[in-house]
């Protein structure tokens, strides 16, 4: 019965529930354009897959097993641990910490523990934002509430994109030990951009998805966790194609 519950549940979420609906559509309207008809029901069935543990652990997993934690007893010293940006939703009533996205904090989590392991590190915050709040200032103020000295941490809130954190720093981190923490799909364009700057940096990924450790029934049912996931690494395919092409039209621009 408990498990029972539990596919129910899962079907009734909106995503699941919307594409089980279309199907469900599907079988009762006219099929006289067959092509049309064929091709809703690949679109369906499509996106039902791509939203699955079950995919999703192909398309993801291979990319992440190249990644793990920094390794902090490998490295001796650290001069700068750089947290990227990610997203924000200010709302002043609330406290700066509740203002970040699950992303920002994932990532500023992983530096407030790294700065403790390495306390003569600089703590580097970066991301512009909106509404007069930028992502920098937030986690900043989030890693003071916790106990960052003020003295310790450096903003960087101009940057609108990874490009630009990497172009924006350069100056400070060129010749520097640079721990660079970001989510695991972003981490090889992000160590890309700040190489091109001759920002030479150790990797310290988080946010790693793991779906190749889901349970059972759930590796086939469509989830809109799944699909932000797919899209985040969909995102982040673009983002590379993108630098290649921009590369190739002009070797100085990224």
């Amino acid at each position: 019965m408990f498990e029972m519950k539990k596919v129910i549940g899962s079907l009734l979420m909106p995503l699941p529930v919307t594409l089980l609906l279309l199907a469900l559509c599907l079988l009762f309207i006219a099929k006289t354009h067959r092509k049309s008809y064929l091709m809703s029901w690949l679109l369906v069935v499509g996106l039902w897959a791509v939203s699955t543990p079950f995919v999703a652990d192909k398309l993801i997993s291979p990319t992440e097993a190249k990644l793990s934690p920094l390794a902090v007893n490998k490295h001796k010293d650290i001069n700068y641990i750089v947290v990227l940006g990610c997203g924000l939703h200010p709302a002043p009533r609330l406290t700066a910490n509740l203002q970040l996205s699950g992303c920002a904090l994932s990532r500023l989590t992983e530096g407030l523990r790294l700065i403790k392991r390495y306390p003569e590190a600089q703590l580097v915050v970066s991301g512009a934002g909106y509404n007069k709040t930028t992502s920098s200032a937030l986690m900043a103020s989030t890693a003071i509430s916790l106990g960052v000295p003020t003295a310790k941490i450096i903003q960087n809130p101009q940057a609108r994109d990874t490009a630009e954190e990497a172009l924006l720093l350069a100056t400070r981190l060129v010749d520097s030990k640079v721990a660079l923490i970001t989510s695991a799909s972003h981490m090889a364009r992000a160590q890309d951009l700040f190489s091109a700057q001759g920002i030479d940096t150790l990797a310290a990924p988080v946010q790693f998805y793991s779906y190749a450790n889901s349970q059972g029934y759930r590796r086939f049912i469509a989830s809109a966790s799944v699909l932000k996931a797919v899209t985040t690494y969909a995102h982040e395919a673009l983002g590379q194609q993108w630098i290649l092409l921009r590369r190739m039209l002009d070797p100085q621009a990224l």
